[in-house]
């Protein structure tokens, strides 16, 4: 206001008081001396009564009201009540309602009048008894922050509040940890910029200061205005469902936490349980398991302290590095002292305590540097107790979260670490069968590698990865007389030991059948009607592993040639010298076990230094999608590795492990085979017509032969050898005759004749003229045998060389 001493009227103008959009912007102000005129009039009167001072100064403030609110208002001492709600007309003649308060001056200086409107008023009082409900409330937060985002008013500074408070005159990042207030922060901001409001936001508020602890506030605010559409703050209302949103939480982790142990893995299911932990409920987390446990055996059954032998198998810490301090996987944990605490874990029970607590119980500044993040403040330790053994112990730790472990953590922690428990101990016994099943199935396979002055081989067998577990993919290559080679690959149908045990019977059936020196399809047929036998005795829930797929071929080196026949199998791949790796023709029949279809025979040249690979489908789908395409990709595979000189070990284990590193989807085999011919003069061969005189050529023949080999030492033997099994086939078997001796480790010596008849040794009479020729083969040989071909068969006789 400002005094006018010209005319000795009082001019409240608001020259000095501009208009900064506060609370008393709008208040109205008229100065009235003692006998009711007005001296003082603001432009906020002018305003509000749309009249100017000039119009108004010097006469009766009564006038300006209507003739009713005149005539109830007027006093004798023209002075208004103190205060009160008239209607005063404005200067268009409209009338407006506005309520005042008169505030007499000092001694004789008259009275101030302070009017606004009745509507701004009854707003006021609706805003200030609203303010007054929210800060009354219990269950709702309310804070008005200003422009600056400081708390102006709020209730969330009372004791009965949750969570932290905050005062007036603090900020989000005085009680919340800096990335919390940054977040929520720049959320309010947005809404005092753009005038959104934010309706039903989930905020995190982790307390650093007392009390600590987690909360989950559920955030709307608006942006407050003043008259004139101009922002001057933030109301936030605040609603705590922090119960609801830990036991989501906690639901959330149980959920989690059921999962645990789905591969059957040792390790892997106590990486899930320490994963399932952090963050979510712990800062750090590990699982110590006893030394048996990893291995599928039992842990001691023992209450004595320290004879866990544990060794830390998983960690994780919420921020990604493990500290470097603490003990990493694959350390043995240090033994336990005789502590209270470790009773309890060995008991099952589940400890909590603080740093302090921990510290006293170990008394070991080495030890507790190895067990103690550099901040954890509060430890729970849960035992995995499982069938009354403690097979490990799981350990949280509380760091960057303020809040100690209190009782629902624990129960919750030991519930976690009672199902984890179960799964470690299925995965601990899944270990042990699993092993006692590779351990069978290794004994029921052949050794790896085998050499041999005709043919070198190597073989793997990989069980597939993941729950599939063993099958029933076999190899075998298989020595036959005459320095021949079958080679064999099968697939018996399902996986598990039933599998396991059917390859077995499999493969003992094969080699039996080998060493009769059947051809491969004839070897095959047998082996099918063993199959369905198989079948038929087999318990109903397992005839379905009662089916197989299999591959058979011989190989010659005199002839350089392999014979084939599948049943159901895929065809092996030939790799020769200086040239691609192409699967062999051949026309696989049915699996073992179906019947009804014959099996075919496929001959194909195997030059020197070639590399047959005989494979089970398992593998190939590691190459490809499908067969053809993973066939296709293992011989790329194949046909890029310098195959001549390369080990063969080497050489299997590089095609066992793909690029990728992708587990097998089924379990796998895999047999290579490098193969080489027998020298030109390393055989003799000569065809004789059924005459008496043929056994006297056939002896003078293989005596030649012999000396030219310089295996003087061995003339008489073979003379006597090849007169008995010449005479025999003259006189029993017709022509021609033919004779062959092979010279390698040992001398073998072969007869060809035309008949079919088995040849049998028998013990003849001292009366008996004959009879005695196969006895005496059999005292001057290391072994013999017969095989037969399209036509007739063969004797062949093995003889030890001198060394």
């Amino acid at each position: 206001m400002r005094a006018n001493d010209a005319d000795g009227a009082a001019d409240a103008d608001g020259d000095e008081c501009p208009d900064d959009g506060g609370p008393l912007a709008d208040t109205a102000v008229a100065l009235v001396e003692r006998r009711g005129v007005v001296v003082g009039w603001s432009r906020a009167a002018e305003e509000l009564l749309e009249r100017p001072a000039a119009e108004v100064l010097g006469r009766s403030v009564l006038r300006l009201l209507t003739e009713a609110d005149r005539a109830a208002l007027a006093e004798p001492a023209g002075s208004p009540p103190e205060r009160g709600e008239v209607t005063v007309e404005r200067g268009a003649g409209r009338p407006v309602a506005v309520r005042y308060q008169a505030r007499p001056l000092r001694e004789g200086a008259g009275t101030a009048i302070l009017a606004v409107t009745a509507e701004w008023a009854l707003e006021a009082e609706h805003a200030e008894s609203l303010s007054r409900a929210l800060l009354s409330q219990e269950r709702i937060g309310y804070v008005l922050r200003d422009a600056e985002l400081t708390v102006v008013r709020t209730n969330v500074d009372r004791p009965g509040f949750a969570g932290p408070p905050l005062p007036p005159g603090s900020r989000l990042s005085d009680v919340m940890g800096s990335s919390d207030a940054a977040g929520a922060d720049a959320a309010l901001r947005g809404v005092l910029e753009t005038g959104e409001p934010l309706t039903g936001q989930d905020e995190r508020v982790r307390s650093t200061q007392p009390p600590y602890g987690d909360w989950s506030w559920s955030v709307s605010a608006l942006r407050t205005e003043d008259r004139r559409g101009r922002p001057t703050g933030i109301a936030i209302l605040l609603t705590d469902p922090t119960d609801h949103w830990k036991t989501a939480r906690r639901s959330a982790l149980r959920h989690r936490a059921a999962r645990i142990g789905g591969t059957l893995d040792i390790e892997g299911t106590a990486q899930e349980i320490v994963d399932t932990l952090v963050p979510d409920f712990a800062d750090f987390a590990w699982v110590d398991l006893a030394d048996p446990v990893l291995t599928g055996d039992e842990p001691p059954k023992t209450l004595k302290s320290g004879e866990l032998h544990l060794r830390r198998v998983a960690v994780r810490a919420m921020s990604g590095a493990w500290p470097p301090e603490l003990l990493r996987p694959g350390q043995a944990v240090p033994r336990l002292p005789d502590h209270p605490m470790v009773h309890h874990l060995q008991e099952g029970r589940t400890i909590v305590v603080d740093r302090a607590t921990f510290e006293e119980g170990l008394d070991d500044p080495a030890r507790i540097r190895h067990a103690a993040p550099e901040r954890g403040h509060s430890l729970s330790i849960a035992p995995l107790f499982a069938r009354g053994l403690v097979l490990g112990v799981v350990a949280v730790w509380r760091a960057e979260r303020p809040e100690p472990f209190d009782e629902e953590d624990v129960g919750l922690l030991t519930e976690i670490a009672a199902h984890a428990a179960l799964s470690v101990d299925n995965a601990r016994r899944y270990t042990r069968e699993h092993r006692a099943a590779v351990a069978l199935q290794r004994r029921l396979l052949p050794k790896a590698s085998t050499v041999t002055p005709v043919m070198e081989t190597a073989g793997a067998y990989l069980p597939a990865a993941g729950g599939a577990g063993l099958g029933g993919d076999w190899f075998d290559a298989i020595e036959l007389p005459c320095l021949r080679t079958a080679l064999v690959v099968g697939d018996v149908t399902g996986h598990g030991l039933h599998a396991t045990a059917t390859m077995g019977r499999l493969r003992t059936a094969v080699g039996t059948l080998a060493d009769l020196e059947l051809a491969p399809d004839e070897l095959l047929t047998h082996l099918d009607d063993l199959v369905k036998r198989l079948a038929g005795e087999a318990d109903p829930a397992h005839r379905d592993v009662v089916s197989a797929t299999c591959l058979v071929a011989v190989h010659d080196p005199v002839s350089g040639r392999c014979v084939m026949a599948a049943a159901g199998h895929p065809p092996p791949l030939l790799l020769v010298p200086d040239g691609p790796a192409r699967p062999v023709p051949i026309q696989p029949g049915p699996p073992l076990g179906v019947g009804g279809l014959p099996f075919e025979t496929a001959s194909v040249d195997v030059p020197p230094g070639s590399v047959l690979a005989l494979y089970t489908d398992g593998l190939v789908l590691r190459y490809g999608d499908d067969l053809d395409s993973g066939t296709r990709g293992l011989a790329d595979r194949l046909a890029r590795v310098p195959h001549a000189e390369s080990d063969l070990a080497a050489l299997t284990e590089d095609l066992m492990t793909p690029a990728g590193g992708a587990p097998l989807r089924d379990d796998a085999a895999l047999l290579l085979a490098r193969t080489s011919r027998l020298a030109a003069d390393a055989v003799a061969g000569w065809e004789f017509p059924a005459e008496p005189g043929s056994v006297a050529s056939a002896r003078e023949a293989a005596t030649g032969a012999l000396a030219a080999w310089g295996l003087e030492d061995s003339i008489f033997a073979t003379e006597l050898i090849v007169s008995e099994l010449v005479t025999n086939a003259v006189r029993f078997a017709g022509g021609p005759v033919g004779l062959r001796l092979i010279r390698g480790e040992a001398l073998f010596c072969e007869v060809t004749d035309p008949s079919n008849t088995q040849p049998r040794m028998r013990r003849a009479r001292s009366t008996d003229e004959g009879g005695r020729g196969l006895f005496l083969v059999a005292q001057l040989s290391s072994r013999w045998g017969s095989r037969y071909g399209p036509s007739g068969k063969t004797i062949w006789v093995e003889q030890e060389l001198p060394a």
